[in-house]
This record gives structure tokens, sequence and C-alpha cells, in this order.
């Protein structure tokens, strides 16, 4: 794709910004949960872990390498993955109360598989030397 590497960097900006707008209503505390506040830290920050993993995510998106790409795709599945486990913590009921989701955890994981689907199709073209290179090691 033409625009993936400017696409994935919007995206994890995006994944950062979304990491301090309200992910959930909790109605029996009577408070909005987001990626850096939790009750008592009972669910931990993940946003510090998002801001860790999209720092070497948008330099792997910058750097024109074939390692670093393979680098941001793995990257980029470990962030999708730490996603969607958030989601998951975020959103689930217990005790009969289920937490009212807000735009926060959306966005949160839609950016993060944007992030990946950008990872996945990355606009690289390979030098000639390289293509024989990866011809002749198979």
């Amino acid at each position: 794709m033409k625009y993936s590497k400017w696409l994935g960097i919007l995206s994890a900006v995006l994944l950062i910004g979304s990491c301090f707008i309200p992910w959930t209503w909790y109605p029996d505390l009577q408070k909005d949960f987001s990626g850096f506040f939790t009750h008592n830290n009972n669910y931990g920050k993940p946003g510090k872990v998002f801001l860790f993993l999209v720092i070497f995510a948008v330099s792997f998106f910058l750097i024109p390498r074939l390692w670093a790409t393979r680098w941001n795709l793995f990257i980029c599945a470990l962030i999708l993955a730490y996603a969607v486990k958030c989601f998951i913590l975020f959103s689930s009921c217990y005790g009969g109360i289920c937490p009212e989701k807000k735009i926060g955890i959306w966005l949160m994981l839609g950016s993060s598989a944007l992030m990946m689907l950008m990872a996945v199709f990355p606009d690289f073209k390979l030098k000639n030397e390289e293509r024989e290179g990866i011809i002749d090691n198979y």
C-alpha cells in the first residue's frame, strides 16, 4: 500500500490518544476508566505498555529496511494482542454489573488493528540484490 507507513504512524498516534480518553464507565464505582486510570490500579495502566510498544512501532515504520518491517510486524502483533486482552478485561461483566463501553476502548481496538494491517501490507521495494539473496536462500 502506498501510504501504509503514514497510516501506521497516524494510527499509532491515535492509539496513544485513545489511552487518555475514557474507555469504560463503571456504574457501581461511578468512575470512568481509561488507559492511564483505574480504580485502585486494579487493571493496571495499559497506556504505559502501549506507549512503550508504539515508540518501537513508529521507529520501525520509519526505517526502510527489510529487518525493520519484520520487527514491526512482530511489535504490531504484540500491540494487537494486548489491545484485545485490554478490551476483554475492561469490558467484561463482574458480579452482575456490566461496564458501559465508551468511545476510547473502540478507538484503542480499531487503531491497533489498523496498525497491524499497515504492518502486514508495507510499502516496501526490494532492490535486485536483495531479491536475488532472498530467492537464493530458498
